[in-house]
């Protein structure tokens, strides 16, 4: 039933000459069956003919439009008959951030927090407290001292 709808719909072939080898009808299946499961083309099974004549196929349709014009063919006929429900439902669960926009760290390692009931909890670890690095001091100056020209050590005097 599939078939004989679809094969009016199908281009007709246009040279004389050589019957086909593999009918149109294997090769679409061959198609179809790798649409459906997603594998790759060189693991289409052999009944629907060589892989690379099904790539070759499709690749060619696609390229033509008959692709597109057999699917809008297939949906007016299914339309005419009213057998589509022409709903529109939009689920945003599908929408995903990249992994850079999930909240990981940007730079450095993870360092945990405090223990909720510990003595110190709420204040950072001693090593995440704000430092300057290396490089922007002086070499033998600490950042912040009276000999970089600051008294209350980087603190601004309003």
């Amino acid at each position: 039933m599939q078939w004989v709808r679809l094969e009016s719909l199908l281009p007709k072939g246009r040279k004389p000459g050589r019957p086909p080898r593999w009918s149109r009808r294997q090769l679409i299946g061959g198609i179809r069956f790798r649409t459906r499961t997603g594998v790759p083309w060189r693991d289409v099974p052999e009944r629907y003919g060589p892989w690379a004549r099904s790539y070759d196929l499709f690749r060619r349709w696609q390229r033509d439009g008959i692709w597109q014009r057999i699917f809008s063919e297939l949906q007016a006929q299914a339309d005419a008959k009213d057998l589509i429900t022409w709903d529109l439902n939009i689920d945003s669960t599908v929408c995903r951030a990249h992994q850079h926009a999930a909240g990981a760290r940007k730079k450095g390692t993870y360092r945990p927090s405090r223990p909720a009931g510990s003595p110190s909890a709420g204040r950072p670890w001693p090593w995440a407290l704000a430092r300057r690095s290396d490089h922007q001091t002086a070499p033998g100056r600490r950042a912040g001292s009276e000999a970089d020209g600051r008294r209350d050590h980087g603190r601004t005097a309003w």
